[in-house]
């Protein structure tokens, strides 16, 4: 009893007004969704063959159009050999899809997956850079076979069905003659080779899930939230393919006593009303220790005093951002009584400020100390 074959157009799920580029997008799309190695299921062999046969008349214009004219029958030769030996064009979109162009049935190497890692440094490591030892969970090759996937003393063996190849030749005859469909071979996967003795501790897959231990190099200057390449140390490549790489996303904890803007670093300095007034010599911290700082009399609240080249060295560069000291005058809660009348005679001498004295506001002095 004959089979009937489904309508082309209906198992690439397009109208018969589509474009030749519709009908390859369709074709790309259900190949990656149906293919063998992607899909596991019963069925995906068959309906992967169903596609490709679809897109051998669809891909074609002449094909398509004898397709379109006489339906299935239009496809089949009467004629016997014709073009024999040809193959088909709408075979190098499929390998374009898997194999990135690849015209044999092989596998070609492919690049690991990347990995990504969180690490947390101190504030004065980000500052002044740093070495750590960080460990990195990522496939690698098999330790017992070295990645060829047999059991050491045994060897992968050719293919009886492909002979090596990896890829099965099938001769179909058309309108044109006959035209060799070419596939992957089911039964390698395109490998050209089985193994008959699989490696007992990776089961034939060739890899393994390990740790590894890796040296960081942290450079001076690096911030909160910055990312780092690491290349060449993600997961090992397939088929000798080369290593992905390694992102690690950098959290840097906060300081006690410094904010970070850039490279320059903030300080709030608090000072008396006497200090205020009538100036001091004060000692501030730095990231290198502490450091004089002259308050000059009649400092008010908001001053900023900049310490040229005490911030944060510059990220790959050479140099340093600055130490920014705010002055803030604390006014005191709880006053004896003696300070509360000394303060009270003191504010009786001053008097009242005049509105606009100080009209510049912290902004404008922040940019008049940094010039």
């Amino acid at each position: 009893m004959a089979t009937t074959k489904p309508d082309y157009y209906d198992v690439l799920g397009i109208p018969r007004s589509a474009s030749q580029e519709e009908v390859k997008k369709a074709f790309r799309k259900l190949a990656m969704q149906h293919h063998p190695d992607r899909n596991p299921s019963d069925d995906a062999h068959e309906t992967f063959k169903e596609i490709n046969e679809a897109y051998e008349i669809l891909g074609d214009a002449e094909r398509r159009s004898m397709y379109d004219r006489f339906g299935h029958a239009g496809t089949e030769s009467p004629f016997g050999r014709g073009f024999e030996g040809f193959n088909f064009g709408g075979f190098g979109d499929i390998f374009d899809a898997f194999f990135g162009g690849a015209t044999s049935g092989r596998r070609g190497p492919r690049k690991g997956a990347d990995l990504r890692q969180r690490m947390t440094l101190t504030f004065e490591e980000a500052a002044f850079g740093t070495e750590k030892t960080t460990e990195v969970p990522s496939i690698e090759l098999c330790e017992r076979c070295k990645g060829v996937r047999a059991e050491p003393g045994t060897e992968p063996e050719r293919c009886s069905n492909c002979d090596g190849t990896g890829e099965l030749r099938r001769v179909q005859s058309s309108v044109f003659g006959q035209f060799v469909n070419v596939a992957m071979c089911d039964r390698c996967r395109g490998e050209g080779r089985v193994v008959p003795h699989p490696c007992k501790a990776c089961r034939g897959a060739g890899f393994e899930r390990r740790t590894r231990k890796l040296q960081v190099r942290f450079p001076p200057g690096i911030d909160d939230q910055s990312q780092m390449r690491l290349a060449g140390e993600g997961e090992v490549g397939a088929h000798g393919g080369p290593r992905g790489h390694l992102y690690i996303l950098i959290e840097v904890k906060p300081h006690k006593l410094f904010q970070r803007d850039g490279d320059d670093l903030v300080y709030n300095l608090e000072l008396n009303f006497a200090q205020a007034a009538l100036g001091a010599q004060i000692e501030v911290p730095t990231l290198d220790g502490n450091q004089e700082l002259r308050i000059p009399p009649g400092t008010q609240s908001g001053e900023v005093f900049v310490l040229r080249n005490e911030g944060v060295p510059h990220l790959r560069v050479h140099g340093r951002g600055d130490l920014l000291v705010h002055a803030q005058v604390v006014t005191p809660k709880d006053l004896t009584p003696e300070q509360k009348r000394l303060i009270g005679e003191l504010a009786d001498s001053l008097g009242t400020p005049e509105p606009g004295d100080d009209d510049k506001g912290i902004l404008g002095r922040i940019k008049d100390a940094l010039g």
